[in-house]
Formats: C-alpha cells, sequence, structure tokens
C-alpha cells in the first residue's frame, strides 16, 4: 500500500514537472503578428512605417514592395500595430493574447496637402483648403528633403521668398537677412513677421531675422502665407507670415542630425524630450561652423579680401504642464550666439541674445479658448566697418559699433466657437530700447576721431478683432480689422570729438502715429475639389530703431539713419483659386495679387563716386507691386511627388520726390520659379532634386547696377536603416552657377560654389 502511495506521489511529481515545462515552453512560444497595407484603390504601399507596441516593448518595421510586413512577438502579450505612410493618415489596430495570428489588414486613406491644419493665417486652426489666400506647409519630409542647409535656404524653395539680397545667412551679414515677400522688400528689414510657435523672431531693434536660432531637429513644421497679415500681427506682417513650429513631446523623444561638408563645415542639430505624467520638458541644441568662401570675384581680389564664415551655437529648454485635455502652461528659453567674418580682415560681427518665454493655452468649456504670451529679450550686437582702397590691399577702419537692445511684450487672445462663427480678439504690447555705440575713424588716415551715441525707445500697442463666419456649405466670409498706437520717444544723438572732448547732441521729438488695419475675404466653395476667393486688406510696418538712429557701411557704400521715417502703409487686393483633382493627386492654388505702398522706406542714393556711395533711409512716396502666383503639388504614387511654383512681380516706383518714377524696386526679380520632384521610401532609398530659377534683378535704387538672372539645383538622396537611423548626402547648388548676389561700384560679390556634406540622421520613435 505504500508502496503504490509512493509510486503515486512519484507519478504526480513527474505531470507536474512535465506541466511546469510545457507551460514554460508555450510561455517562450512566439507567434507572427503579419498583415498588408494598401491604399483605398486596393494598391500595395510600400515603404509604410509599421510600428508593434506591447507592454514590454515596440518594434518597427517597413512594407515591401507589396506592401507586407511581419513581426514575432510573445504569444502572451498584446498590444497596438499603427501604420503611418506620408500622404495618408495614419491606422492602428489592436492584437490580443491568445488569438489566432491571422493577417491583419489596413486600408489607408489620402491625406490631401489641403487637409492639413495651420494656424498662422487666421489665429486659429484651420484647413489649408479653407484659407482663402496664398497659404504654404512644409511638413517634416519637406524639411528633410531639402539640401539647403539653413532654414532661409530652405524656404527659398518658396516662390517669392527672399532675403534683402540673394546671400544666404550662412555667409551674410545679418543686418541683410529681413524677408521680402512679393516684391516689399526695397531695404535691409524683413516685410514678413516671422514667428516661433507665436512668439516673434524678428529683431525688435533691426528687424532682421537669425535663422540659425531654431535648432532645425525640434522643428514639426512651417507655415507660409503671402499677403498683408497686419489686420492680425501689426507691424512686420506688411508682406505676410512666417512661422516654425516646433515640436511638443507626448513621450520620450530624441532626433539628432549631424554633417560634415565643403568649406571645413560641421553641423550639429539635436532635440529630446519627455512626458511625464502632466509635465512634458525639452531641449533643442543647434551648432554649426564654416570656413566659407570669398566673395569676391577672382579678377577683382586683392590682398584684403578672405573668405567669409560664420559660426554659431543655439540652445533651447522647455518646461510645460498640461492643466486639462487641451490647455497647457509652459515657461522657455533660448541662447543664442554667432560670430561672422564679413570678407575682410577687420570686417566682422557677433551677436549674443537671451530670450524667455512664459505663456498658457487653454480651453474653457467647448467653445472657449484663451492664449496669453510674456517674452523678453536681451541681445548685444556688434559691428566693425572699413574703407577699402580701390586696389582692394589695403583697408581702413571707419566705424566700430556696439548696439545694445531689449525687448519686454505679450500677447491676450480669446476665441469663441458658435455654430457658424469663430470668433477671435485679443491684444499686444511690446516695448523696445536699443542704441548705437560707435568709434569713428577717418578713411584716409584711420585716425579715431569721434565717438557718436544714439538711440531711443519705441513702444505699441495694438488691439484685433475677427470674425469667421460659415455661412453654408459654400460660403466663407472672414472679416478683422486692427487698431495700432506706437510712439517712438528718448530719442537722441552725442557725437564727441576726440581731439577736445566737445559733445554735440541733439534730443529729437518724441512722435507717434497710428494705423487702422482692416482685412475682408470672401470665399466660394465649388464643390468639395475647388473653391475661389477674393481679398481686400490694408497693412502697416512702423521704421525700426536701426533706420532711425543707426548708420552703416558695407564696402564702398555708406547708409545713413535718418529720425524723421514714418510708417510704411499698404492697400492691397488679391484673388484666386484651388483645385484638387484625380483623387485628390493634385492639388494646385492661383493667386493674383496688387498692393499699393506709400511712403516705402528705401536706401536713396545721394551722392555717388569711385570710392563712395552715399545713401540715406528716406520715405520714397509710393511704390506698386502686381503680380500673381501658382503652386503646385502632383502626387504620383505613395513614394513619388513633384511640385512646383511660379511667382510674376512687377514692383516699380510710382511717386517719388527722388527722381525715382518708373524705376524698379531694388532686390525684387520678375520671375522665380521652383520645382521639385521627390522619390520617398526609407527603406530603400530616398532621393529629392530641387531647381531654382530667378530673373535679373537691381541692387540700387537707380537701376544702375544689374545683377544677373541665375539658376541653381540641389541634390538630397538617403537612406533609412534599421532602428530609426539614416545615411544621407546633400548637394547645394549642383551646377556651381557663381551668380552675383551683390554690386558696390566696380566690385561683384558671388553667391555660393558647389557645397556639399554628407550626413546620419536618428529619430527616436523612428520616422518621426
Amino acid at each position: 500500500m505504500q508502496r503504490r502511495n509512493r509510486r503515486a506521489a512519484s507519478y504526480f511529481s513527474q505531470t507536474i514537472f512535465v506541466c511546469l515545462i510545457l507551460a514554460f515552453a508555450a510561455g517562450a512560444q512566439q507567434i507572427t503578428i503579419s498583415g498588408v497595407v494598401r491604399d483605398e484603390t486596393g494598391a500595395a504601399v510600400s515603404g509604410a512605417q509599421v510600428t508593434l507596441a506591447s507592454a514590454s516593448s515596440n518594434q518597427t518595421t517597413y512594407t515591401d514592395d507589396e506592401g507586407r510586413f511581419s513581426f514575432t512577438a510573445p504569444s502572451g502579450g498584446s498590444g497596438t500595430v499603427r501604420v503611418n505612410a506620408s500622404s495618408f493618415a495614419p491606422a492602428e489596430k489592436t492584437w490580443v493574447a491568445g488569438s489566432a495570428p491571422t493577417p491583419l489588414a489596413f486600408i489607408l486613406r489620402g491625406t490631401a496637402q489641403g487637409e492639413r491644419v495651420v494656424v498662422s493665417a487666421t489665429r486659429t486652426e484651420l484647413k489649408l483648403s479653407e484659407i482663402p489666400g496664398s497659404a504654404i506647409e512644409l511638413s517634416p519630409e519637406d524639411i528633410s528633403a531639402n539640401a539647403g542647409l539653413t532654414l532661409d535656404d530652405v524656404l527659398r524653395q518658396v516662390p517669392g521668398f527672399s532675403l534683402f539680397r540673394r546671400s544666404s545667412s550662412r555667409v551674410a551679414n545679418p543686418t541683410t537677412q529681413g524677408v521680402s515677400l512679393r516684391g516689399l522688400g526695397a531695404s535691409g528689414p524683413s516685410r514678413a513677421l516671422v514667428l516661433e510657435d507665436g512668439v516673434p523672431l524678428v529683431d525688435p531693434f533691426g528687424g532682421w531675422v537669425y535663422w540659425d536660432q531654431v535648432p532645425r531637429a525640434e522643428l514639426s513644421s512651417i507655415e507660409v502665407f503671402r499677403g498683408g497679415e497686419s489686420n492680425l500681427y501689426g507691424s512686420d506682417a506688411l508682406g505676410g507670415v512666417i512661422q516654425m513650429l516646433t515640436r511638443v513631446p507626448s513621450g520620450p523623444a530624441f532626433s539628432i542630425d549631424t554633417s560634415y561638408g565643403t568649406e571645413n563645415t560641421p553641423d550639429l542639430s539635436a532635440w529630446g524630450g519627455n512626458k511625464i505624467s502632466r509635465w512634458d520638458f525639452e531641449s533643442g541644441v543647434d551648432m554649426s561652423r564654416t570656413d566659407g568662401y570669398t566673395l569676391v570675384t577672382p579678377s577683382q581680389r586683392g590682398l584684403v579680401d578672405t573668405d567669409a564664415n560664420s559660426k554659431h551655437a543655439a540652445v533651447d529648454a522647455g518646461l510645460g504642464y498640461q492643466i486639462s485635455n487641451n490647455g497647457r502652461a509652459f515657461l522657455r528659453g533660448t541662447f543664442f550666439d554667432e560670430a561672422r567674418n564679413n570678407g575682410t580682415p577687420f570686417q566682422k560681427n557677433s551677436t549674443g541674445m537671451s530670450t524667455g518665454t512664459a505663456g498658457i493655452n487653454a480651453n474653457v468649456g467647448s467653445k472657449d479658448f484663451f492664449l496669453a504670451r510674456v517674452s523678453g529679450l536681451v541681445e548685444g550686437y556688434d559691428q566693425t566697418f572699413s574703407s577699402i582702397r580701390a586696389d582692394r590691399n589695403h583697408e581702413t577702419p571707419t566705424n566700430i559699433q556696439h548696439v545694445p537692445s531689449q525687448e519686454l511684450g505679450g500677447a491676450l487672445q480669446w476665441n469663441h466657437e458658435l455654430r457658424k462663427h469663430t470668433l477671435i480678439g485679443g491684444v499686444d504690447v511690446q516695448e523696445v530700447m536699443g542704441a548705437s555705440d560707435e568709434q569713428l575713424f577717418s578713411a584716409i588716415s584711420g585716425l579715431h576721431f569721434a565717438n557718436n551715441i544714439a538711440g531711443g525707445r519705441q513702444r505699441s500697442t495694438g488691439v484685433f478683432g475677427q470674425d469667421i463666419f460659415r455661412v453654408n456649405d459654400k460660403w466663407t466670409v472672414i472679416a478683422g480689422a486692427r487698431w495700432d498706437d506706437w510712439s517712438n520717444f528718448s530719442g537722441n544723438t552725442v557725437r564727441i570729438t576726440i581731439s577736445n572732448g566737445t559733445a554735440v547732441g541733439q534730443f529729437f521729438s518724441n512722435r507717434s502715429e497710428t494705423s487702422f488695419s482692416p482685412r475682408l475675404s470672401l470665399m466660394r466653395n465649388l464643390g468639395s475639389n475647388a473653391a475661389v476667393w477674393v481679398s481686400g486688406y490694408r497693412a502697416f510696418r512702423a521704421p525700426t530703431l536701426n533706420e532711425l538712429y543707426r548708420s552703416f557701411r558695407q564696402g564702398s557704400a555708406l547708409t545713413e539713419n535718418n529720425p524723421g521715417l514714418r510708417a510704411e502703409r499698404l492697400t492691397g487686393a488679391e484673388t484666386g483659386g484651388r483645385i484638387n483633382g484625380f483623387n485628390h493627386k493634385l492639388e494646385s492654388r492661383a493667386t493674383a495679387f496688387w498692393a499699393d505702398i506709400v511712403n516705402p522706406v528705401t536706401n536713396v542714393t545721394l551722392s555717388s563716386t569711385q570710392t563712395l556711395t552715399t545713401r540715406q533711409r528716406q520715405n520714397l512716396g509710393r511704390i506698386r507691386s502686381f503680380g500673381g502666383e501658382l503652386d503646385g503639388i502632383l502626387h504620383v504614387s505613395n513614394t513619388i511627388q513633384l511640385s512646383a511654383g511660379y511667382q510674376f512681380t512687377h514692383a516699380y516706383v510710382e511717386n517719388s520726390t527722388q527722381l525715382l518714377v518708373g524705376k524698379l524696386v531694388p532686390q525684387v526679380p520678375k520671375h522665380q520659379l521652383t520645382w521639385e520632384a521627390r522619390y520617398w521610401n526609407p527603406t530603400r532609398i530616398m532621393v529629392s532634386v530641387e531647381g531654382r530659377y530667378a530673373s535679373s534683378q537691381f541692387d540700387d535704387d537707380l537701376n544702375t547696377f544689374l545683377l544677373g538672372r541665375y539658376y541653381v539645383m540641389n541634390l538630397f538622396a538617403g537612406r533609412q536603416f534599421r532602428g530609426g537611423l539614416v545615411g544621407y548626402a546633400a548637394i547645394e547648388n549642383v551646377l556651381n552657377d557663381r551668380y552675383a548676389v551683390a554690386i558696390a561700384s566696380p566690385i561683384q560679390n558671388l553667391g555660393p560654389p558647389i557645397l556639399a556634406r554628407i550626413g546620419v540622421r536618428y529619430d527616436f520613435p523612428a520616422g518621426r
């Protein structure tokens, strides 16, 4: 009996052991999760990113040429499978432990560009297809596919976008880096407002833009709206709005892009962040340097001609707190530093800048939204100038400048949703103070003969309102207006003669102006795939402290300040339409525009000799700009895309006391054309070829110095490997076209030679 009991116990223990072994083996078994991805027509979608998420890990792969994918996962797990593909809306399915490993079928719905949501044109979320005007959004893929190293070179693929001169910010003086849109750029300050997440990036003292202060790795998209927008944004939005939107982490995320190129050009851009509970935090860095190239043509170079080069570093960090499902409070700080050699041993400039922003976005109920911002800036800008002999073998210092400035501003905005209306109202304020501290030298002897101090303060307040009225499915009316008041005060200049210590000063009278900027747009939908619109508006730009109080010299050209400048005022109108065809594969938008600008600020020539051209910033009288824009995108397939854009602009002086009537506005080409052909299949190859053409333009108000037409091509090619790692090569100016960018009689400056770089990019999660 005892023997049978022992035998039974032995059998029982063996059975338990076998069961445990089987259970362990079963737990260690793997299952295959597979599937296929197709579009609405049934065609396979290759190169789509597929992510399997479970409690223990995440896996990422890409579909093959037949749209198929597969994973190996523990049989006891569960989670989701998510598919992302360019030009398609994401799709997601779940898998559960114990379910049969049957193939998953995904049908992706195309997402046309017109369905993308933008905020810059109306200060609220609106689909591109609902905007009555010339609006463009650059997606992360658009930015990645562009071979340009700097953001301004990326934006040059938008027809009508240019800086004051043709030079890239890689080597150009910062004072020439203001944006021109639609021919509204007769001098260096920006005629378009540039924003980062709603905060102005336009230098408050000088009106130019430091394009390297935004790390490229942290960008989520860039929005461009062409046309006067002072009704919402006030001064600086004379020709439109450019907004850079940055990433907000929803979980662990990291991106790094590093490259090395010709002209000894290393570059690094990185961003990382995370969200824990209600808190999110992120930080970005952008660093680059280049030995640059010599600007002057080889036949005209002398001993003083050296390479124009630059280096910069930008670091930012942000902290956010989710106060509700759609509400967030945040703090953000940025430090930016750059230094440049401007093409001779003595001519240099540098900038140091610190900025801080605090804000809150909050929904109150289901129909109201509030936004608040407070921002501040402290900046120091330094510049040296010289006089160069005709043989270009010797230079003499003429001016050493130090320009300190500070800015403090804030904004409040309220949105209210009704059944057919979206009401928007708000107020913003800004105060800027700055000065130009100068050491003046004789252009002949190089003797330090005087010091000059000039500066002042500027305060502005704006109140705006807008109604987006959706009358029915066919008609939309957008009506808005803004009232601005700004004043210049504490303006003064003091000159101290070194030889005897004599000080001569002048205090400028306080001045103030107001502006009323309305805008009315009417849009008619012609079915779901077409629409037409018409708009009329007024806009303005107040002169900057730089234009009022700071003089500068570039080569043999001296440009003097003018404390009596008045605001530029624009009256404009436009009409256009959009068409989507071939099941949203073709998207096109056309706009015709007209603008009349009273009191435009331009650099007017006062005298000209072989050694010195003297100009002064003046209100001209009236200029007129009219033309048209055409933009189109053809999605040949989910991996092939063709796009092109064209702008015709005729900008000329309509009325002037300076005998300039009929002259063309300088720095404005009549024709601009861009195109791109892109094949984007990350697991096989990513290729983008771009072309950009601009017709001739004049470099001066007298239409004496003609800059000839040019055409450049860029190339980007790369491939994604496992884990989100991308290797790539980028070439700018493939044809090595050395076109003229400036003329200071008789010296001609050239644009860049062929520029090439190779790099690696890593994203986590892969394929952001």
